[in-house]
């Protein structure tokens, strides 16, 4: 049986050290993910120790408005989609990592708002890579509404 916290237990993002430790517990989900993962690990060789702190200014900055964040966003992205195609699925099950590593660890305004800010940046990557007519729900058969793809199994809302 997992443990389930009480969000009333649970404080809201407040300091770079929460989004640091929130990060990374997202990304190790990630990375592990058999869906998403593989873009991580064999399409991008994505380094987490180089990766983490460049993603830390980008979310302190969308959260704290604090950090210096003057990096392209988009591009690698679209250097990702070049080489495997991203879909509606693949932006739906990062979505709902977010939003379950975020629920697990976090509750509050600045929570809310990292859970929001992180669907509305997948929805707008998935619509400008695919061009101005792309679909943001998954394939016919495939997931559910906009492309969420039912997670196996909550884990990340029990580890601290």
């Amino acid at each position: 049986m997992a443990v389930t916290r009480d969000s009333r237990d649970q404080r809201d993002i407040g300091s770079r050290a929460d989004l640091d430790a929130l990060l990374r517990r997202f990304y190790e989900a990630a990375f592990a993910d058999p869906l998403i993962g593989p873009f991580f690990t064999e399409v991008a060789g994505t380094d987490l120790d180089t990766h983490l702190p460049r993603i830390g200014d980008f979310w302190e900055r969308a959260l704290f408005r604090s950090a210096e964040y003057r990096r392209d966003a988009f591009g690698p992205h679209a250097a990702l989609h070049s080489a495997r195609p991203l879909t509606a699925v693949h932006f739906g099950r990062w979505v709902q990592l977010w939003r379950a590593t975020i629920d697990g660890r976090h509750a509050g305004p600045l929570a809310e708002r990292a859970k929001a800010q992180g669907e509305r940046i997948a929805v707008a990557m998935l619509r400008r890579l695919g061009g101005p007519g792309a679909s943001t729900d998954a394939p016919e058969g495939v997931g559910g509404s906009g492309g969420f793809v039912p997670l196996a199994a909550l884990t990340l809302r029990s580890v601290a």
